[in-house]
């Protein structure tokens, strides 16, 4: 097509099924300004309306077919931005987590996401920047037919022309430094030293860097010899690959930390990307058309999301969260009945820490006659909450509440394709959320059959044998209304709740996840002073007990302080902020009804205890929800991949309603569904 030098427009004639596409007449060193305005007309309105784009991807797609003059503007407006833009930027860097540390590069993003980068216009990535300029392009980009895009590529005849030397050279570039960097960072004490014994895991690393060093090196080398070269390369890059992956899988029983987790992550981001360059090289000059199209794709997405913090902080800490998890769901299973006997040991367990949650709760109150500062008065109740739960952790009561954090993490390691192949079983998984159902209603029911009474006559007897009434009148009255779902904010702090007692659990994983990660144990039995001052028994008693109980300490003890705390921190800021615990709440309500001077309506005290089981449902389902969106995140699952799961349960409660409330006779299998 020539140029008329005038900006004026035409229309192609298109199908009528589709809408035409207005292309702009090619005028002289406006290849970027043509492909902008080419993209724009096939944006679609919104990033979710795919069908649309397709629609004009499409019409764009004939009028190509119908008029050669468009196709030939086209090819010529894409092959300038190749000429003039430099790609080794993209090809080394797009999509690539950078050499920063995760501070450094979360603090980069933050600053970026203010103000962005300046590009070089030589640089490809302006070109990619500039023309899908939207932060959601990537979205109707990446859900447009891959068949459409292939179609749209090969009328381009878009191909690696082996005699441009300038695209060689820099190609070549970003392989050599790419190899470099993977073999630096697989030598990184992060990541060698935990190789341990397993010291061929490094030999792949040093290999590949030899391997592409020969083949990009300055001697001639026969055509046979580098096809060899660049399989044995790939091989390499592949055993690169199950490295890591071996790495990662040990987190289990070493731990990981978020150092860990930035390196790996970087180091298969750059085989993937190495694998895509080595394939120009090979396969008689040809460009793999899925691979090709899943690097467009990619560099489109990155450079929309090169300043997420969502996505990096995702990517990032979810393979930490992972392992966080991981423990957390070792310790859900004991919370997971299955037969009679489980589910008497969880309810006789429930008992016991309703005993404990009594005490808590009358101290609690008595606690508040004292004429205290607020902070002073939230740190009384803190280190009040945070005994009774560090109480409960050593006499193996349990606390109703705490459950979910656990057993959601427990659910979630059956749906975990890293651990089990194929498919998951969901009627099995139906199978555990009947089970989690009934151990949740043992405990909660445990807990509040003692709590309710038991409280009840502490208030009594501190009236009967010491003549003090913990609270009258108004305060009772008082005490009442503020577990009222109606007449307070309850069920609103009751959500607060539910996130602290998530909170408390990912502390909880996180402490056991750093001792394992960080060699704790044997560190403190071969620490200079306690191993000449301690004798082995005793060092090794101590050990155990780390080992044992620091997670759950450091959680229960948390935990308290949250509770504890908030009601100290609303009043200092004059914000509504307060916590509402089922098992506090049950207490203050046997507290709070004893100490009426007058009798209330029947209704009114159902409301109240209706309240009360309103804000237990909310502890339990926030802390849940929340524990099980981060455990399926960290294990990169949609939950939306199987539908029939909520199907399954369905079923299953219609057939079997009991035994989401009380243990079967025997123990379901799938084949009961």
């Amino acid at each position: 097509m020539e140029n008329t030098g005038t900006d004026e427009k035409r229309v192609i004639q298109v199908s009528p099924e589709t809408k035409g596409i207005v292309l702009p007449i090619l005028l002289a060193d406006r290849g970027l300004e043509y492909l902008i305005e080419l993209v724009k007309q096939i944006r679609p309105n919104s990033p979710q309306k795919t069908e649309q784009a397709e629609q004009r991807f499409k019409s764009l797609l004939y009028q190509l077919q119908q008029d050669a003059s468009s196709l030939i503007s086209l090819r010529a407006a894409i092959r300038s931005q190749f000429v003039k833009s430099e790609v080794l930027p993209a090809l080394i860097e797009s999509g690539l987590i950078s050499s920063r540390g995760f501070v450094q590069e979360l603090g980069r993003k933050l600053k970026h996401k203010i103000l962005p980068e300046l590009q070089e216009k030589s640089d490809f990535l302006f070109v990619i920047s500039r023309v899908f300029y939207k932060n959601t392009d990537y979205i109707w980009v990446g859900n447009i037919d891959r068949e459409l895009w292939k179609k749209l590529f090969r009328l381009l005849r878009v191909h690696i022309n082996m005699n441009d030397q300038q695209l060689i050279d820099q190609l070549r570039s970003s392989l050599r430094i790419l190899s470099f960097r993977v073999a630096t960072l697989g030598l990184e004490k992060e990541v060698a030293k935990r190789f341990g014994a397993n010291k061929d895991a490094i030999v792949p690393f040093l290999e590949q860097n030899r391997l592409i060093t020969r083949f990009l090196g300055e001697g001639e080398i026969t055509d046979d010899d580098a096809r060899l070269l660049l399989s044995n390369f790939q091989e390499q890059l592949h055993n690169c690959r199950q490295s890591i992956i071996w790495l990662r899988d040990q987190r289990v029983y070493h731990g990981t930390s978020l150092s860990q987790t930035f390196l790996t992550t970087r180091i298969l981001q750059m085989i993937d990307r190495m694998l895509i360059i080595s394939d120009v090289f090979d396969r008689d000059n040809q460009l793999d058309e899925d691979r090709f199209i899943d690097y467009f794709l990619t560099v489109v997405t990155n450079e929309n999301k090169k300043n997420s913090i969502r996505e990096f902080l995702s990517d990032n800490l979810g393979l930490l969260a992972y392992q966080i998890a991981e423990h957390k769901g070792k310790k859900g299973e004991k919370y997971i009945t299955t037969n009679s006997k489980e589910f008497n040991q969880l309810f006789q367990s429930a008992v016991s820490g309703g005993f404990i949650v009594s005490f808590v709760a009358v101290l609690k109150n008595l606690m508040g006659k004292l004429p205290w500062t607020p902070f002073w008065l939230g740190f009384a109740y803190s280190v009040n909450y945070s005994a009774g739960f560090v109480l409960m952790d050593r006499t193996n009561s349990t606390l109703a509440t705490k459950q979910p954090a656990y057993t959601a993490s427990a659910v979630a390691n059956s749906l975990d394709s890293k651990k089990h192949k194929g498919k998951p079983e969901l009627k099995n998984l139906a199978i555990t959320i009947g089970n989690i159902s009934r151990s949740q209603i043992a405990s909660f029911a445990g807990n509040l059959l003692v709590v309710f009474p038991f409280t009840y006559l502490l208030a009594w007897m501190m009236d009967r044998f010491f003549q003090y009434r913990i609270v009258d009148g108004e305060g009772a009255l008082k005490l009442l209304e503020s577990q009222h779902p109606f007449h307070s904010l309850s069920l609103l702090y009751a959500c607060f709740t539910g996130v602290f007692l998530f909170l408390s659990g990912i502390i909880s994983g996180y402490v056991e996840n750093h001792i394992v990660y960080g060699q704790l144990n044997e560190r403190l039995r071969n620490h200079p002073v306690l191993s000449h001052s301690m004798s082995p028994r005793k060092l090794n008693r101590l050990v155990d007990s780390l080992n044992t109980y620091s997670g759950a300490l450091t959680g229960s003890i948390a935990l308290g302080f949250f509770l504890g705390m908030s009601a100290a921190v609303g009043k200092i800021f004059g914000i509504p902020f307060d916590i509402r615990h089922i098992t506090i709440s049950a207490g203050n309500t046997a507290i709070g009804y004893f100490g009426l001077e007058q009798p209330l309506p029947l209704s009114y005290l159902l409301t109240v205890f209706f309240g009360v089981l309103g804000i237990g449902f909310l502890n339990f389902f926030v802390s849940f929800s929340l524990a099980y969106f981060v455990a399926l995140k960290s294990r990169g699952i949609q939950l939306r991949e199987y539908p029939e799961l909520i199907g399954y349960i369905w079923r299953y409660f219609r057939r079997f309603p009991g035994d989401f409330i009380l243990p079967p006779l025997r123990v379901r299998n799938a084949d009961d569904i």
